[in-house]
């Protein structure tokens, strides 16, 4: 049975993205308040898997994430991609007109502002977590108050789904890391084409830095799929750079970072793994 760290409670968008990601394998879940506690929980244990968000197509980029993977010595493992589907769940009996509040993560909030915009006697309370948000509506047996959740997540704790389908972009998709304790990576990706890479670098304040380190990519045929600046506290005007690189011939991928290293500092990967589809 594989343990598995998750931001969130049981029926969490991650706990779904983790299930979905090792289907079919018995998993033991371990919810976690925050992303720091989920990496926390792989370095304290090495048989800890850790799933956590990185980035959704409406929210952008979850920044804090980034650094978290950087500073935790944590590998990617893998990835997987999610459709978010919100829905308003209330205890049974109740209408959406008997509701005041509803609470969810920000996030989710966020997503769902058209449907908030339309009932705009819902006062929007931000929480931590959306399937936590459903936990405490159920064991408070709290009326007049509204959870956006998943379908679990309302399943889990008897909850009644009183809309469905009130995220705003239909298209809205998150992507998750897998990530583990460098010395189980090898273990845990048996079976994987690895054809995906994510690393971290910084530049030289120079004109056309960035530039070069792009063409040289381009040359050795890499695709860069994902490039997310930052900037380093302490050094102003200066950034790190976390980029995603997909490859069809590891050789030619060695041979790209090779070229690329005496151009940049602070250079890391973060992980190399199998680009989901």
């Amino acid at each position: 049975m594989k343990k598995i760290a998750i931001q969130g409670m049981l029926g969490s968008f991650h706990e779904i993205a983790a299930r979905q990601y090792f289907e079919k394998e018995a998993l033991d879940i371990i919810p976690c308040e925050t992303f720091k506690d989920v990496f926390a929980a792989v370095k304290r244990d090495n048989t800890v898997i850790g799933v956590v968000a990185i980035e959704n197509t409406i929210a952008g980029s979850l920044l804090p994430n980034h650094d978290l993977l950087k500073e935790s010595g944590c590998v990617i493992i893998g990835e997987h991609k999610l459709r978010i589907e919100h829905n308003l769940a209330a205890l049974k009996g109740q209408r959406i007109a008997d509701l005041t509040e509803v609470h969810s993560q920000s996030i989710a909030l966020l997503q769902c502002g058209e449907f908030l915009a339309q009932h705009k006697f819902l006062k929007a309370v931000e929480s931590f977590d959306t399937a936590g948000s459903a936990k405490l509506i159920a064991e408070g047996q709290i009326r007049q108050r509204g959870a956006i959740c998943s379908v679990a997540a309302a399943e889990r704790y008897g909850l009644d789904i009183l809309a469905a389908g009130i995220e705003t972009n239909k298209r809205n998709f998150t992507r998750f890391l897998v990530v583990a304790d460098p010395a189980k990576a090898g273990e845990w990706q048996q079976g994987q084409t690895l054809n995906k890479s994510s690393l971290v670098f910084t530049l030289p304040h120079e004109e056309g830095s960035l530039a070069k380190i792009l063409s040289i990519l381009s040359f050795y045929h890499m695709s860069l799929t994902k490039i997310q600046s930052l900037p380093i506290i302490g050094r102003e005007w200066e950034y790190q750079f976390y980029i995603n690189l997909t490859f069809d011939s590891r050789a030619r991928y060695r041979q790209s970072l090779d070229a690329i290293r005496p151009l940049i500092k602070d250079f890391q990967t973060l992980g190399e793994y199998e680009a989901c589809r």
